[in-house]
């Protein structure tokens, strides 16, 4: 997407997966990853997701201020397993499933998914192609109010494995839940992960395979 340079610093309108649509001032482009600016917040997004930019059709004159200084340090052109290794530890809102939002903090970043601790899920596990956008807290602000006490940044205890599938092996004969129990389907009892297929006992005693591919979080209740 370098040809679009020309449209940084002007307003742009997005169409991402889901159908959904964000407005904002183009800040900065990378090989996988771009930057804008909504008027309050930073959006860092994949470009796995994006449809298709254009100018927006009513700029917002608002959004033609100055914009605050970028909230991670960029030496170098951006990319975005940079941007979640820059977000460790600080309180960001990402977008994964669905229009639900999940609040907490990088803590790792593997091969093909990184992990998030989040005060309601604890530690989940996001595949890196399902990131629809990230946007960085401001410094002095912590997710729910809560106080730095609750949410120390703590990597999990739990082994990580450099793949999202071998992850999924060592959960083998636990309870899961997949894309944040959007569906009873997605709950259940993981018997088995073999060749990118999951294994899924749900309450009823029925056996459902999902490819890994189109799962997007996990956590484990």
């Amino acid at each position: 997407m370098n040809h679009l340079h020309s449209l940084i610093g002007k307003q742009v309108e997005l169409e991402l997966s889901g159908k959904a649509m964000l407005q904002g001032i183009l800040v900065d482009i990378g090989l996988d990853i771009i930057v804008i600016y909504n008027g309050k917040e930073y959006l860092y997004i994949p470009h796995l997701h994006i449809h298709n930019i254009r100018l927006s059709a009513n700029p917002d004159t608002e959004l033609s201020d100055s914009t605050p200084e970028l909230p991670f340090d960029e030496d170098d052109m951006i990319s975005y397993r940079k941007t979640l290794n820059n977000a460790k530890g600080r309180f960001v809102e990402i977008y994964v499933t669905g229009n639900k939002s999940i609040h907490g903090y990088v803590t790792a970043v593997l091969n093909d998914y990184f992990v998030f601790y989040s005060p309601l899920y604890k530690t989940m596990f996001i595949s890196l192609n399902h990131l629809k956008w990230l946007t960085p807290y401001q410094t002095n602000i912590t997710p729910y109010t809560l106080g730095n006490e609750v949410l120390p940044v703590k990597p999990t205890n739990i082994p990580l494995q450099r793949s999202l599938e071998e992850q999924l092996k060592k959960f083998e004969g636990k309870l899961i839940v997949f894309d944040l129990g959007d569906h009873p389907m997605k709950i259940g009892l993981l018997k088995q992960v073999q060749n990118d297929i999951i294994e899924l006992v749900t309450a009823d005693g029925k056996s459902i395979f999902w490819k890994i591919m189109h799962v997007k979080t996990i956590h484990l209740p």
